[in-house]
């Protein structure tokens, strides 16, 4: 289950506040303290293929958008 899927379950179980507690308890996605799940991109979230190298944090394809904007310069 996505962490941003989890939550669409709520509406269901706004009736059922003790069913609602067990659920968040068990289905809550955990915080990432190390790992590739722990940083996305910037622009669109994507886990994939992101550049960490000066704190840009921003995926390989952001990155082919937004790189003349950064200051970065295409050779050949």
């Amino acid at each position: 289950m996505t962490s941003s899927s989890w939550e669409k379950m709520f509406t269901q179980l706004d009736a059922k506040p003790v069913k609602k507690q067990k659920y968040i308890k068990h289905n809550q996605p955990k915080k990432r303290s190390c790992g590739r799940a722990r940083f996305k991109c910037r622009i669109t979230g994507n886990n994939k293929g992101l550049i960490r190298k000066y704190g840009l944090n921003i995926c390989r394809h952001s990155f082919r958008e937004v790189a003349q904007k950064l200051g970065f310069k295409k050779f050949s």
